[in-house]
């Protein structure tokens, strides 16, 4: 193997750790400061950014799941009245999830509080670093 093989395995070892350990934060940061999971303010966030629900086949297409992982989670934030549940109009087989009212207020609050952590956990990196980051981050995804 070439040394530059040699330092792509050690940097995806890197990036693999920093991302295992910024998940794990927030998970933790999430179930203590908001009794909830991570999967749960996923969906609350996609359905915050497509605010006139989404059936449940695009919001697992959004989340990168299972229809059978995203209707676990939605199951358990309809028993939450976090989210509704609503039959189409023009095909039974299709239902359009959506945000309540209160699931709006809540993930409002925890999507304020999400975000200053997630700046904590990267106060590290200047603006410059940020910026580096984001174009090799670019770069890698559309290799």
């Amino acid at each position: 193997m070439s040394d530059l093989s040699k330092r792509r395995l050690k940097m995806w070892i890197r990036l693999l750790g920093v991302t295992r350990m910024s998940e794990a934060t927030l998970r933790e940061y999430l179930r203590v400061n908001h009794d909830t999971t991570l999967p749960r303010f996923d969906v609350m966030a996609a359905l915050y950014r497509r605010r006139e629900g989404v059936t449940m086949s695009e919001l697992s297409r959004m989340l990168l799941v299972s229809n059978g992982n995203a209707t676990a989670v939605v199951d358990r934030l309809e028993a939450d009245a976090m989210v509704r549940r609503t039959p189409s109009d023009t095909d039974r087989r299709t239902v359009f999830v959506a945000l309540t009212p209160e699931g709006l207020t809540a993930f409002e609050a925890m999507a304020q509080q999400h975000e200053a952590e997630v700046d904590k956990l990267f106060a590290g990196l200047s603006d410059a670093d940020l910026d580096s980051l984001t174009e090799i981050l670019k770069r890698m995804g559309k290799s």
